[in-house]
Order: C-alpha cells, then sequence, then structure tokens
C-alpha cells in the first residue's frame, strides 16, 4: 500500500516539482524514493512521477529497488567535468538542474534543511526553489499506512525483549551497601544498556542511544544515565529502537525501582501511571494533541504539582510535552503538546508523562499507540510496574 500523495500534490502549488538532494538515511528522502544509499542523490517528486539521479555505483541498485519512475546516471551530465568547471557544490546544483529540464521541471520545492550549494547552482542555472514551509512530506508521514503499522509493530515486539532483558537483570542483581551488584561487580547503566543493544542485534535492531538513568539523573527527561545503579532509587530505561530491515522506530520507557521507593516516588509513579491511562483515554481522531497533554496536565496540576502548563518556567515536575510521533524518525508529526494537531488514523504516537525534581529522582511511562478510525490500539504489551 502506497502513501498518498495527494496532499503534496496541492503543497506543490505552482511549483513543479519537490526536490531532495541527501543520502538514504535522510527518512524524507527515504519515504519518497523508496531507495536507500550510503551517498548523496536526487530524487525529484512529481505529480505525474518520480525521478531520480544517482551515482553509476547506485544506479543498477536504484532501478531493480526504488520506487522511481525514471533513474538516471550523474554520468549522463558530465558531473565530474562540471564539478571542476564551477567547483563541488555549484557543479553539482548545475548538473541537478539539467536533469531536471530534462523532465521538463523549471520549479522546486525543496525542505529546509536542503543543500545551500545545490540551491544556489539550481538558482544559478534558471531553476526556481523555493523553500516548503510547510512540511508538507513531514504531514504526509504522520498519517501511516497498514503496512507502515504493521513495521512499527515488528519494532515494538523488538523493543519489549530488550526491555525484559533490562528489567531482568536488575530484578536478578544483589544489593551491596546500597548499590546493585551483577557477577560480583557493581551494575552499571553501561552494562544495562550493554544488554539491551546485544538483545535489539539479535532481534534485527539497532540504536543510537538509549536512556538507563538512575537517582538524580533520571530528574533529566533526557540524561542517559552512567556509573553504578542504585537500591531504593528510580531507574528510567527509554529504549527507541529501529529495525534495520524496515527503518521503522519503537520508543517505551519503563520507570523502575530494585528495593523499596520512597513514599513520594511510589505517588508519582501511581499518579504518572493515572495520567498515562487518561490520555489513552483521549486519544481518538478528531482529538488535537493538545486535547490529550491537557488530560496529563489536568492530573497532575490536580494533585497540586507544576507543570509548564501551568508555569511555563517550571524546573521540576512534567516539564515536556506529552508525546511525538514515530517511524521512521523516533521524533516526527505529530505532536502531542500545546501545538499538537487534531489527531488521524493512522498517526503513531507516544504518551509518555513524567515528572522529575533532583531531590526525587525521575518518573516516566511511555506507550506506542497507533489512531484507528473509532479510537487508538495500544502497541505496546509491557505491563507497568514499579519494585522489580
Amino acid at each position: 500500500m502506497q502513501p498518498d500523495f495527494s496532499a503534496l500534490d496541492d503543497a506543490l502549488g505552482d511549483c513543479d516539482g519537490y526536490l531532495l538532494d541527501a543520502d538514504g538515511t535522510d527518512s524524507t528522502q527515504l519515504y519518497l524514493s523508496g531507495f536507500d544509499a550510503p551517498d548523496p542523490f536526487v530524487t525529484c517528486y512529481t505529480p505525474d512521477g518520480v525521478h531520480l539521479l544517482v551515482s553509476g555505483l547506485e544506479y543498477g541498485r536504484a532501478t531493480k529497488a526504488a520506487r522511481a519512475d525514471t533513474v538516471s546516471r550523474l554520468s549522463a551530465y558530465d558531473y565530474r567535468d562540471r564539478l571542476e568547471e564551477l567547483g563541488r557544490a555549484t557543479g553539482r546544483g548545475a548538473v541537478v538542474a539539467d536533469f531536471l529540464a530534462d523532465h521538463g521541471i523549471e520549479s522546486v520545492m525543496v525542505p529546509g534543511r536542503f543543500p545551500l550549494g545545490t540551491a544556489d547552482g539550481l538558482r544559478g542555472s534558471g531553476i526556481r526553489t523555493e523553500v516548503d514551509e510547510s512540511d508538507a512530506v513531514a504531514k504526509i508521514r504522520a498519517v501511516k499506512t497498514e503496512t507502515e503499522i504493521g513495521n512499527v509493530r515488528r519494532a515494538q515486539r523488538a523493543n519489549e525483549r530488550a526491555m525484559a532483558a533490562a528489567e531482568d537483570l536488575l530484578a536478578s542483581a544483589s544489593v551491596v551497601d546500597g548499590v546493585l551488584h551483577h557477577e560480583g561487580d557493581p551494575l552499571t547503566s553501561e552494562a544495562v544498556r550493554r544488554e539491551i543493544e546485544m538483545t535489539l542485534l539479535r532481534e534485527g535492531c539497532a540504536l543510537d542511544e538509549t536512556i538507563v538513568a538512575c537517582g538524580a539523573d533520571a530528574a533529566d527527561p533526557h540524561d542517559r544515565g552512567s556509573g553504578p545503579l542504585r537500591a531504593d532509587e528510580p531507574i528510567v530505561v527509554d529504549i527507541f529502537p529501529r529495525d534495520k530491515e524496515t527503518r521503522y522506530h519503537a520508543d517505551m520507557t519503563r520507570t523502575f525501582v530494585r528495593g523499596e521507593p520512597t513514599a513520594t516516588l511510589r505517588e508519582w509513579f501511581d499518579l504518572t501511571d493515572e495520567a498515562r491511562r487518561a490520555a489513552l483515554d483521549a486519544v481518538e481522531p478528531g482529538v488535537t494533541g493538545a486535547d490529550v497533554h491537557d488530560a496529563v496536565c489536568d492530573v497532575y496540576e490536580g494533585a497540586g504539582l507544576p507543570t509548564l502548563r501551568a508555569d511555563s518556567d517550571a524546573e521540576t515536575g512534567f516539564i515536556h510535552s506529552t508525546g511525538h510521533g514515530v517511524g521512521l524518525d523516533v521524533h516526527e508529526l505529530p505532536r502531542i503538546a500545546p501545538d499538537g494537531p487534531e489527531l488521524e488514523p493512522g498517526n503513531v504516537i507516544t504518551i509518555e508523562p513524567g515528572l522529575y525534581d533532583p531531590d526525587v529522582g525521575g518518573v516516566r511511562i511511555e506507550d506506542l499507540v497507533v489512531v484507528t478510525e473509532d479510537g487508538h490500539e495500544n502497541l505496546t504489551n509491557y505491563p507497568v510496574e514499579l519494585v522489580v
């Protein structure tokens, strides 16, 4: 099932096409072209077809694998000679301009992070080049096809096995002078991350970062965590892997305590689980991301805890948005935040309320859900339990 690009056709306005010059790690490039390559290549989407310009090295594979109507070689446009004549950046733009002219394209829309050198070369060759201020492709990517949802679900199953490996390691640890130990050595954030990463590799997934943050480290939502893990303190484990075959992500967070949580920590955990459930209850088509975010804030503020909604300068309490879209990127549209738009069937989003204070630590619980025609489906099949 192919994505519906009719919204992109509308967004083009009087431009002939949408142009990308990036390698396959750029998610929009991969999405529009269906092709992954380690070096930059050119994709031009038009309402009448998708056209690729690639190196000779990638030509054969692109003709077989890309979702393109035509594939051209750089060498067909005297690429090396043009670079030597005009310089690498401007010369590349001039070559791309000739490629576009061959397809009758005189004007293009480009993403905000389009290479400046290529843009200068295009404009110098008479191709009108406009920045996509509307994030048209990002909005299209926010509505997943059934195939894409299946890709995310597969990554989430692997994610859950990695979370189980982390929880098992924490649960099996012994406690020596308040510090967790495994096989005679202090159990560290780094060691738990290695266990997570090895599990994900066996599941066909990769990841750049994982959060295993204990105590005061957990009070910073994006602190990766380091050093020995301690008993009776919160350990926030946030895993966001990418399936190496499909390139789609998953995302999930759980908070664990090995030992006995304080009364405040237990209260925070129960409130955060209540906020998670309130947000899930709110998720359905037509509800805005702002509405879902408000459901979380209502729970926390009702308990007398600070939120950014109540105080934009708050440094403790609920100090981030409720969630975000997940797909080819781990952070994409739609936002589940004060500026969040209406949710649509096919949106895959996180729900991740949390509370933070260096004197207490941090608590975050995150599920991954897909908006359906009549509500939502929770893609997360992992228990919510504090003590291990």
